[in-house]
């Protein structure tokens, strides 16, 4: 059920989303792309980062895209099953977010985004 609220989701944190019943009819479709939904065996993959993008481009998705999609698929879940733990659940995930804008922002300000500095 939860895959079911990505249904007509194509993009999660800016990562375009791919279904796998798509790779299957054209293999060169998931080239360059970093989430991969299963409809068939209710899955969802995210190919995540490896190294800083400065250093080896984008190859991933960040830590922030996993918790967007979480976010995504409990605000879908709280459109048919509306209650207060969900829309608590969405509030602390997008606080998340917001403290992990913050953390780029800052590391913006001290030319180290992207980079294996702290």
């Amino acid at each position: 059920m939860a895959l079911e609220t990505l249904k007509d989701i194509k993009e999660i944190g800016g990562f375009k989303v791919i279904r796998q019943d798509e790779v299957e009819v054209n293999p060169d479709c998931a080239h360059n792309h970093f989430i991969l939904i299963d409809d068939t065996h209710n899955g969802i993959a995210f190919e995540i980062q490896n190294g800083p993008i400065k250093e080896h481009g984008v190859n991933g998705c960040q830590v922030d895209t996993l918790i967007h999609a979480a976010k995504t698929i409990i605000e879908g879940l709280n459109k048919k099953f509306p209650c207060r733990e969900n829309s608590v659940a969405i509030t602390k995930l997008d606080e998340s977010i917001m403290w992990l804008e913050k953390r780029t922002k800052d590391r913006e300000k001290r030319n180290v985004e992207g980079t294996s500095q702290a």
